[in-house]
């Protein structure tokens, strides 16, 4: 009994362990069958058709050849998203590189007179260690820095012929810089002079093959001209360059230019080079001829900062005078005049003269001659002073042959014509004229007294000065009602606009506005005047209230900003209350949005009797009443 039943718990426990190997078999088999499908779809569908999967326990195996590094990461990663990464054994193999494309062999070569530097990839051929001891060869004594990396390709198709041409170009050129690569060459180098620039071109341009293409960029160093030289010279209708230099190409072109419209008809060059005195050296070239052409004819000459310019003989000593005088007071400070005239034999020239004139639009110049750089900037000075800096223009040339006492009789004349309104004074050694027209009843008087003032009683001036009462600043200014007058012929056919529906003057009102400011200006300080706004009848009638009574105001702002004395004038809007024509249409409403000048003329106060008037009149009656009883009585005496 007892042995039976050992026997039966043994087989008890035998048979569960069969049963249990049985089904952990069982279970191994559906983990490695699920895990294999599981995989094998996920590859497909990512497209790694030439991934597959095999399962060994819980070990998922991917072998398969992978076209690239990419491609077999992607499959790893497919693979570890489906089962536990640790569980994935990377079996793959990436396919051979052999038919992968070769590199852009290329090389960079710097030659300069320490020695030669060599960068870049090239193939690694027989032609390779010839190449560096050619550059050896080239290099003599200098220094070779070789940085060339290599790689086991075939030479590119057209490698071999730049190669050539590339060390060609080395062996010619001391200072160059070379690039090669598979059938192209370019070459930036400079030259020491132009003649070695055309040299070294044209043999680099007879070794060229078909095979290559070939970019050639030599520059030569510019050379040193000096004295830095031009010579223009128009005799008659004849106009040529002696010589000609310029610092760019642009100043060439701009010099050559002015030649031409002064008549010169060949073709011309101007020397390029270094050393110009002036970065101004076109200004002043182009400005010397343009007033070369402006006398007629005759030479100017740059030799570096000095300009002579000689005139043609016969040229009239007022244009020459002008002309030079322009040209003294135009050319930058660095530059120097010296101005020629010259003078036919016996022939009388008269007196040097300095003449001031002042147009009826204000505008002032200044011709003739001054005694100094220093006298000539004096007198501008004084002259803007005077008439202001915008309205002044000297011309004048210097002479140092003058009377001493010449710039106190050139300030003399700017002094008197400042009197006048329009006119002229002409300063001789002789005499100083003036000539003109004026407003002011005494300015004949005034400019004898300053006249006898500045040059003494003894000098002779004359003056023809003219008073027209037009000119009178007193006279001349209109009356209250003239004022009205104008300001309504003003607004006939204009309109001073605003920006819809606000207080804003619109751009196109500027011109309105300065015209109403200048009559104004003119007009009595005392005149009294209301600013009136309307609009129409759009909208409530406050709201167009007080748009009509800001844009009143803005007008009245913008007379002030013009410098108006305003003192005397108010802005009043009136809305929609004073229409002037039918608000339902759209060109009355735009004729009753309107501005209004309204000049207030002040109404006469009848004469009152005061009572100190009074009793004065009844003291006086009384008086003559007594005196006419004492007469009666002496009669009848």
């Amino acid at each position: 009994m007892r042995l039976s039943s050992y026997v039966t718990v043994a087989a008890t426990f035998l048979g569960a362990a069969g049963l249990c190997t049985v089904a952990a078999g069982f279970s191994v088999t559906l983990i490695e069958d699920n895990s294999k499908t599981a995989v094998r779809r996920a590859l497909d569908t990512q497209g790694l058709t030439w991934a597959d999967a095999d399962a060994n326990g819980l070990q998922l195996f991917l072998i398969g050849t992978a076209p690239s590094e990419a491609e077999r990461f992607n499959a790893i990663s497919t693979a570890g998203r489906i089962v536990d990464a640790a569980r994935v054994i990377d079996q793959t193999e990436v396919a051979d590189r052999e038919a992968f494309a070769p590199p852009r062999f290329s090389v960079e070569i710097l030659r300069n007179d320490s020695g030669i530097s060599l960068i870049g990839l090239i193939p690694e051929t027989e032609a390779t260690e010839d190449m560096r001891a050619d550059v050896g060869q080239i290099a003599g004594d200098g220094m070779v820095s070789d940085l060339l990396e290599s790689a086991k390709y075939p030479a590119p198709k057209g490698w071999a012929p730049a190669m050539e041409l590339g060390l060609e170009a080395l062996r010619l050129l001391p200072r160059s810089k070379i690039s090669i690569d598979a059938g192209n060459v370019s070459v930036t180098a400079m030259a020491d002079s132009p003649s070695e620039k055309l040299r070294f071109e044209n043999t680099l341009r007879s070794r060229l093959s078909q095979d290559v293409n070939f970019a050639l960029k030599i520059s030569a160093p510019r050379p040193v001209i000096s004295p830095f030289t031009l010579r223009f010279l128009i005799n008659g209708e004849n106009a040529r360059f002696d010589a000609c230099s310029a610092d760019t190409n642009e100043a060439s072109a701009q010099i050559i230019e002015a030649a031409q419209r002064a008549g010169m008809t060949t073709t011309a060059d101007c020397r390029i080079g270094l050393g110009v005195p002036s970065r101004q050296w076109s200004n002043a070239a182009v400005l010397a001829i343009e007033k070369l052409d402006e006398l007629g004819g005759g030479s100017v000459t740059f030799a570096d900062t000095d300009i002579s310019l000689i005139a043609n003989e016969g040229t009239e000593q007022a244009l020459f005078d002008r002309v030079v005088g322009e040209l003294e007071t135009s050319l930058p400070e660095v530059f120097a005049l010296h101005s020629v005239l010259p003078a036919p034999e016996d022939a009388d020239l008269g007196p040097p003269e300095f003449i001031i004139t002042l147009s009826p639009e204000g505008d002032v110049q200044l011709r003739g001659r001054v005694g100094s750089e220093l006298a000539r900037g004096t007198a501008d000075s004084y002259a803007k002073a005077r008439f202001g800096s915008a309205e002044v223009y000297t011309a004048a040339r210097i002479d140092d042959t003058l009377p001493r006492n010449w710039s106190v009789r050139v300030l003399a004349a700017i002094e008197a014509l400042s009197k006048l309104n329009n006119g002229s004074v002409t300063v001789t050694p002789d005499q100083v004229r003036v000539f003109g027209d004026t407003g002011q009843p005494t300015a004949k008087s005034e400019i004898s007294q300053l006249l006898a003032a500045k040059l003494g009683e003894a000098e002779d001036f004359a003056i023809e000065v003219t008073y027209k009462k037009k000119l009178d600043p007193v006279l001349g200014l209109p009356t209250v009602e003239e004022c009205q007058v104008q300001l309504a012929e003003l607004q006939d056919g204009r309109k001073i606009a605003f920006e819809p529906g606000s207080g804003n003057l619109d751009g196109s009102a500027k011109a309105i506005m300065d015209d109403l400011a200048e009559v104004l200006g003119k007009c009595p300080d005392d005149m009294r005047m209301e600013i009136e706004g309307h609009t129409d009848s759009q909208g409530r009638e406050s709201m167009n209230q007080e748009l009509s009574q800001t844009r009143a105001t803005a007008v009245l702002n913008a007379l002030r900003e013009r410098r108006v004395l305003t003192a005397n004038y108010v802005a009043k809007g009136y809305g929609e209350a004073n229409p002037i024509a039918d608000n339902g249409t759209e060109a009355g409403r735009e004729a009753n949005r309107r501005i209004e000048f309204k000049v207030i003329i002040p109404q006469p106060i009848a004469e009152q009797e005061t009572t100190l008037e009074a009793v004065s009149e009844s003291a006086q009656d009384a008086q003559d009443q007594q005196q006419g009883e004492e007469g009666t009585t002496d009669e009848q005496n």
